[in-house]
């Protein structure tokens, strides 16, 4: 049996929308992460870039379980001294929810330039609006991932 590698003209780029009101966030961004990785097709390599464009819509009602937006941080530094930089989740929630989705799933893709590509492929919106409509996005849902 020969190993299968797609080509960059065999693979087909679909756009989702994921609408977050009441998801998780942990939760969505898995699923999310896995879109964009392509690992949701038969044709998946994970040297290759098959993942597809992913919308996402209401950040700004995302949920933390428990009491997670207190105990959990987000560290940024500058580079100098002194330069560490901490804000609680649920924070950032509040202030940049987009920078929060995004954060929560850079994380879980590769740390190269593969997963550098591959995020350049999401879109994420605080509001329910997005410009993207000419792209006739498919509306895709995660049942596992709303909140209880």
């Amino acid at each position: 049996m020969r190993t299968y590698s797609p080509k960059a003209s065999e693979i087909t780029r679909t756009w989702f929308v994921v609408d977050a009101e009441g998801m998780v966030l942990g939760r969505l961004a898995t699923e999310v992460a896995r879109i964009l990785r392509g690992k949701h097709k038969p044709t998946y390599a994970p040297h290759i870039d098959t993942g597809d464009h992913v919308i996402i819509i209401n950040a700004d009602k995302i949920v933390l379980t428990s009491n997670k937006g207190d105990k959990l941080f987000v560290h940024r530094h500058s580079g100098y001294p002194g330069g560490l930089r901490t804000q609680s989740y649920g924070t950032l929630l509040a202030n940049k929810p987009e920078e929060a989705v995004r954060g929560a799933i850079r994380g879980m893709l590769p740390h190269n330039r593969l997963g550098r590509q591959q995020l350049t492929k999401l879109k994420v919106y605080a509001g329910p609006v997005h410009p993207h409509v000419a792209q006739n996005p498919e509306t895709i849902e995660f049942t596992h991932a709303k909140a209880r």
